[in-house]
Order: structure tokens, then sequence, then C-alpha cells
């Protein structure tokens, strides 16, 4: 049975491109749970918090085989298996590959060649349990593999059954334009949210007119425009945010006076800043699903309460006065991952 023919009831729904699945209008990003935030995990509530998601309505999971080399995979296969059987026929997986690791967690760069990607899938389609994946994407394009062959192969997987959809991650327009001329492509994954908005010059008008979606991750910055950071914060050994521009220094300051700004208007409608930032993200069409990070039931919870919200004409008005375009401080991530991205390029 097609999942995307099973939304749940009254929950809103987006479609992921013209080519691709029909997705909640709302997807839950898993990486947290396995990776980079330097905190223990708590397997229990990361599960408890993907079935409360899954039973929400929710649909679209996103992982990628490198979070937790391999983790969130079985995580999320565990997730599933332990779902009800309805809830399990509606998920749709999104799965990114390439990024090579090292046994001291070490970064090696990323292979989109057509056998790496034959390989990659392989690994994710057993660690997952599953005979496919829904959306299958390089999580950053490998210099030295044009993206002809690494769309290709995973056009190929397509055919054989193996993938259904083909996505893309952080790539700008002219890449995109190859991509999708080598298969139908339905979604790109980026960056998107009050504080990263860079897509709106030149990606999200090429990605319209293709007819491909968005699937935006980072629509809280990593927590920064939450409402629940703090400058005082004190951050676990391991969390990559203590490497990132915008947390540090008077970046962080100048960004959180941002947040504080927002908070006001939050505040007059009688919502949360994080449902506010989520909200605004959802308003910017409907061809954009917004990814939440909640690693925990409660911020689950608060996140979803962004489907209650409407923006009217003036409270964007006040959400851009107060949080205008290039505003933030400091890049989204250190020079060396920005170097990394076709999308910056």
């Amino acid at each position: 049975m097609d999942p995307t023919t099973l939304p749940a009831p009254d929950f809103p729904t987006r479609p992921l491109g013209a080519s691709g699945p029909r997705s909640s209008a709302i997807g839950l990003g898993c990486m947290g749970m396995s990776a980079l935030y330097g905190e223990g995990v708590d397997r229990a509530e990361s599960i408890a918090t993907i079935h409360a998601a899954l039973d929400a309505g929710i649909t679209l999971l996103d992982t990628g085989d490198f979070y937790g080399m391999g983790h969130n995979e079985l995580l999320i296969n565990e997730a599933l298996r332990t779902a009800p059987a309805e809830a399990r026929e509606r998920a749709l997986t999104s799965v990114k590959f390439g990024a090579l690791r090292g046994p001291d967690n070490s970064w090696g760069g990323y292979d989109g060649s057509p056998a790496a990607v034959r390989n990659f899938v392989a690994y994710s389609l057993q660690r997952l349990g599953t005979d496919h994946i829904d959306i299958y994407r390089i999580a950053r394009v490998d210099p030295d593999v044009p993206i002809e062959e690494t769309v290709g192969a995973i056009a190929e997987l397509v055919r054989a059954g193996h993938v259904r959809h083909i996505g893309l991650s952080e790539v700008g327009a002219e890449t995109i334009r190859r991509a999708a001329a080598t298969a139908p492509i339905s979604d790109l994954q980026i960056e998107y949210s009050l504080i990263s908005r860079g897509i709106e010059d030149e990606i999200l008008p090429t990605v319209r007119e293709l007819g491909i979606g968005i699937t935006a991750y980072g629509v809280l910055s990593r927590g920064l425009i939450s409402g629940h950071f703090t400058s005082d914060r004190q951050l676990a050994p391991g969390d990559f945010r203590a490497f990132s521009p915008r947390f540090q220094g008077d970046n962080l300051q100048h960004n959180l006076a941002l947040v504080d700004s927002l908070r006001k208007i939050a505040e007059q409608k009688g919502i949360t800043v994080a449902q506010t930032a989520i909200a605004w993200v959802l308003s910017r069409g409907e061809d954009i699903v917004p990814l939440i990070g909640a690693r925990r039931r409660d911020r689950l919870a608060e996140a979803l309460g962004a489907l209650e919200v409407t923006l009217d004409a003036g409270d964007l008005a006040a959400i851009e006065r107060s949080f205008p375009a290039g505003a933030a401080a400091g890049d989204r991530y250190p020079a060396a991952a920005m170097s990394e991205l076709d999308s910056e390029r």
C-alpha cells in the first residue's frame, strides 16, 4: 500500500514537489536523537517522541546514515517496528548519505560515486529494516563526481525499487538544474528560517520554476531562535554549536536580541517564540515542509502548535521589521563546513 494515501485525519499535508510524495505539513528531523549535540542519548524518550509524532499525524521522518554512524537509522527502525501498523504504513523515510566518517568521529569528505551510492543504500536498507527508502539524497555534493552521476545512480535504484524518490541537499541553482535534467527531483533539503534566508534570492525561485519542493531544516537554527536558548547556557562537550559562529561571543548576543524582538510579537499573539518561527516558515508557501528537530515529546508538542497559528499580513510585517533578512550575525557553519556547501557558492 502506498503510504502517501494514508494521511492521519485532520493533519495538514503538503506535496514534496510535482514528482514527490505528499507529506505531513511538518516533518520530524531525527538527527539530534543520535548525534552532534554532545548529550547522552535517551533512547526511550527518542522512540516515544517518534511514536508521538506518528500518532499526531507526522509522516516524514528525516535522517542520515552518518547520524551516529547508523545509530539514527537503527533508532527509527525500532520506533517504526513498535508503532501501530497504520502509522508505520504512513511513514516516509528521507535519508541523506555520502558522508565519510572515521572511528574517531572525524569527517573525511563525501563520496557520490555510483559504486558508493549502491553501497550506502544497501547498509541503510538493512539498518532501517525496509525494502525501500522513500526519498534518498546525497548530504553534500561530492566535488569529484558530477551531480549527474550521483543522481543517475539513485535513478537506477528507483527503477530497481529500492528508492521511490530522489532528493537534493544544500545545492545551488545551477546544480539543481543539472540534477533535474538528469531525473525527476522531489525536493531540496536546505536550511531555511528567519535567521537563514539565503535561498530566497535564487534557489527558491529555481525550485519553484522546476516544480521541486523544499524540506526546510534548521527552522529554529539549532535552538538559537526557539526562545529557549540563553546567553549563559553551557553547551555539553561535543555539542557542535560550540563551533558555530552564530553561537559565539558578540554574535550570540546580537542574535538573541533578535529573538527578544520576536518574543514580543509572540507574546502579543499568545504563542511561543518557537511556534512563531515555525509558523513563519509554514507561511512561506505550500511547497515548503519544515523539519522540526524535537528530541523530546514536550518540544514536539510545542512545535506542532505552530499548525494552529495564523500569521496575518500585520503579523508578517511586524516580523519582517523586527527580524529582517540578513539580520543575523555569523555564518551558519564554521568556515570549513561552509566551504562544502554548493548552495553557498
